[in-house]
């Protein structure tokens, strides 16, 4: 195969199997199924453009200033040369070209010499702003050409054409010798090179060809390079704009970010205000949920959940937004909420996690929050328009780089220490994944992700929690976030203080069975710290409808309440009770009944209750010409406390509905979890034969499987390894990433799944499009795992 002996296969061969371990760590798409067989093989996956580009946004700053400067200088370059153009010496470079190597991005030549990967050195157009180098310009440049060039720069031409150009490439690869020649230009021609220094440089020149003399002087000395009559403009060679720079210019380099002004902490402040964010962030949550429960939120026809029930679900939990969008994004990445065409309901995991101690709680939304793919808190596009809460879309691979990026710029603090403003944390964002997503709506760089960070405590006081360093090893050790959140989280509350006002008081999260309990008699009023419901003669009565007896709230009561419970708390109990069900309703559009004459003669002559049609036919039986539900809800307001009856006289129970969803839709922007490389895959990879596992057909020795010859037959622009993989993806019914290239020409990037092959065709379900999709086997480009 192609790769078998290429650099990047040399070099992975003379790695140890911790080394070449790292670099599928930092790299597991690479070994992604089916496993590579071979060094080449994986090579051929390192150096996909896909999977560089996801490398990319996984190193820091230096790392990408560091591999533009060796893509400007043509790799494979010299190490001194590149420590010369960054301005930086050994010990400010090792790391730099360490973290490169672990991720197969630039790596050693068998000379010394720094190479990289083809696809990272076409990331930059103009690496620098230098443009094209002169061996690149000089290439369609005829022998006469040449010639005349290499006279005018006072060398001797040769009498072939590869002398000639060898002799001006010579010349100007020497600074002395450009220096000297650029020094001895003509004014105006100088003028014009330093003018002319930009990212692209570039003259509307055709070639040759011009009428101005500082122009036609620079294009004679190859100072300017065009082809004569080309309507391509004339363009300033890299060698010439460093020249022009001087040799005091270097290229940027950040080897370390600014020091933010720092504060001294200690593990137990850190510890503390941690404890105290999730504590907040679980009671909300668990508040949140329990209104979702017992209300399901409405969504848009558009999809999501819109500004008017996130200010509802708001006001019933009192949250603010922030909080509500990020409840409920990372419910639903947990598993605990459903999107279903009309609303979003709980599902049966809710619970299970509504009956789970607080840290499970908070370590089941938490985890959900590190692999979201979006930062959920985020409520304004790029227009000021409001976006809608768990709307189903693309994930976005920039916010979970700023994610990773916050919590390692975090990590990176010295210790005991933590940064004075926590906003000074988003600056640093940048450095560690440059390519990090901001938010429209952030005033200070990464300002509502920094929010998100310490409404659940993964920043505490400008710190790196426990939650936060355990978030960031995660993938080593996953039982770590839960060891951190059992440690320092409560247990949740099973007691409550009621007072003599008709409040109930719990300090710390409130064990499910104590919320529901509570929140069935009585009014939440606050949570966070600590919770707080009121009792009322309107929240007793909604328990009496439900099916409670007096007896049974005073004994629920007393099993959670710390000591006696108080006298007013009884007299009210009592009170509504013997009012309860003193007026009972039937339906016959419908009928009011009661032993009490008086209390049936006044509800009669209410003169708010004249539009219910109201006729007395008995001293105890009133008809109502209006429906029973909307007659229970007049006389409720009024302050009775009417019953309704079932059609064989039964009490009618009024217990709130609590739907769940069943059958998850697909969740909304969450980012693909990486799975680790096999174990032992290093050392099977490093003790492999070096042969290529994927003949050619001409050899005469058939493919590993029927599907590799019939898609290798077909698929033409693919290599063998593009090849196994995507066979792999048929056989296994997996998804699969295609870079394909419609019959218009467009060029388009699709997962698709469901794979169904029939020669020259590829069927498929397209997620892009959401529907069954017929792909063209030629026309696919290259494939990636998901």
């Amino acid at each position: 195969m192609g790769s078998h002996g290429s650099a990047l296969t040399r070099w992975l061969r003379t790695l140890a199997a911790g080394r070449l371990q790292e670099v599928l760590d930092t790299r597991p798409d690479s070994a992604s199924a089916p496993e590579p067989l071979t060094l080449g093989e994986l090579a051929d996956r390192l150096q996909r453009p896909g999977s560089v580009a996801r490398a990319l946004t996984r190193v820091p700053l230096p790392c990408l200033q560091a591999a533009e400067a060796l893509a400007a200088l043509g790799a494979p370059a010299l190490r001194e040369d590149l420590e010369r153009l960054l301005g930086t010496d050994a010990a400010g470079l090792d790391p730099v070209l360490d973290t490169l190597g672990a991720h197969a991005l630039v790596w050693p030549g068998p000379g010394g010499e720094l190479q990289m990967a083809a696809a990272l050195r076409d990331v930059w157009e103009a690496p620098l702003g230098l443009g094209p180098g002169l061996a690149e310009l000089l290439a369609g440049q005829t022998s006469d050409e040449l010639r005349k060039t290499a006279t005018a720069l006072g060398l001797r031409p040769g009498s072939r054409k590869q002398d000639r150009l060898d002799a001006v490439l010579a010349h100007h690869r020497d600074p002395a010798r450009l220096r000297a020649l650029i020094d001895s230009a003509p004014p105006a021609a100088r003028e014009l090179l330093r003018r002319r220094d930009r990212p692209e440089p570039a003259f509307l020149v055709f070639g040759s060809v011009t009428s101005d003399p500082a122009e036609r002087w620079l294009v004679e000395r190859a100072l300017l390079v065009g082809r004569a009559w080309s309507p391509e403009p004339a363009r300033v060679p890299a060698e010439v704009t460093r020249a022009v720079r001087g040799p005091g210019w270097h290229a940027p380099f950040e080897p370390a970010p600014a020091g933010p002004p720092l504060v001294s902490l200690t593990t137990a402040e850190v510890e503390r205000e941690a404890s105290a964010a999730a504590s907040a962030f679980v009671g909300q949550a668990g508040a949140l949920l329990a209104a979702c429960a017992a209300r399901p939120p409405a969504t848009l026809k558009s999809g999501g959940v819109g500004a008017r029930e996130l200010a509802r679900l708001g006001k019933t939990a009192r949250c603010a937004e922030p909080v509500v969008r990020l409840v409920l994004e990372t419910a639903h990445a947990a598993g605990l909420l459903a999107c279903e065409s009309t609303a979003l309901p709980v599902t049966e995991a809710y619970d299970d996690w509504a009956g789970q101690e607080p840290a499970e709680r908070f370590a089941a939304l938490l985890g959900a929050w590190w692999l979201l793919g979006l930062t959920p808190s985020g409520s304004r596009d790029e227009d000021g328009k409001v976006l809608p809460a768990v709307a189903r879309g693309p994930a976005c691979t920039g916010c979970r780089s700023a994610r990773r990026g916050l919590v390692t710029a975090a990590a990176g603090l010295p210790g005991s220490h933590g940064v004075r403003n926590p906003a000074d944390l988003g600056p640093l964002v940048a450095w560690h994944r440059p390519f990090a997503d901001e938010l429209p709506q952030d005033s200070t760089p990464f300002a509502t992700l920094v929010r998100e960070a310490e409404l659940l405590g993964v920043l505490a006081r400008g710190a790196l929690s426990p939650f936060g360093a355990a978030l960031l090893h995660r993938s080593d050790a996953p039982e770590l976030l839960h060891t951190h959140a059992r440690r320092l989280l409560p247990p949740s509350a099973s007691k409550v203080r009621i007072g003599g006002d008709l409040t109930a008081v719990a300090t710390g999260t409130p064990a499910g069975r104590l919320s529901s309990l509570l929140d069935s008699l009585a009014d939440r009023e606050t949570q966070g710290t600590a919770s707080v419901w009121r009792f009322g003669p309107s929240s007793l009565r909604r328990a009496l409808d439900a099916g409670r007896t007096p007896e049974g709230i005073e004994a629920d009561l007393l099993e959670i309440c710390e000591g006696p419970l108080p006298q007013p708390l009884l007299y009210v109990i009592a009170d509504v009770a013997r009012r309860h069900g003193r007026i009972r309703l039937a339906s016959a559009a419908c009928v009011l009944h009661s032993d009490d004459t008086a209390l049936l003669a006044e509800i009669s002559a209410h003169r708010k209750l004249s539009r219910l049609g109201l006729r007395s036919i008995a001293p105890t039986v009133l008809l109502c010409r209006t429906a029973l539900p909307e007659a229970l809800d007049a006389l409720r307001a009024e302050g009775y406390a009417p019953v309704a009856e079932e059609d064989d006289g039964a009490l009618r129970l009024e217990r709130p509905e609590q739907p769940r969803a069943t059958q998850l839709l697909p969740r909304p922007r969450e980012a693909s979890r990486a799975v680790a490389p096999a174990p032992g895959l290093a050392e099977r990879l490093l003790s492999a034969p070096d042969r290529d596992p994927y003949p050619e057909p001409e050899r005469g020795i058939p493919f590993p499987s029927d599907t590799e010859e019939i898609l290798a037959g077909c698929a033409k622009a693919l290599n063998p390894t593009d090849i196994r993989q995507l066979a792999h993806a048929v056989h296994e019914q997996e998804a699969i990433t295609i870079e394909y290239v419609a019959a218009s020409g467009s060029r388009t990037v699709r997962t698709v799944g469901a794979l169904d092959v029939d020669p020259p065709y590829l069927y498929a379900y397209c997620h892009l499009r959401e529907d069954q999709r017929v792909f063209t086997l030629s026309r696919i480009q290259a494939v990636m795992p998901v």
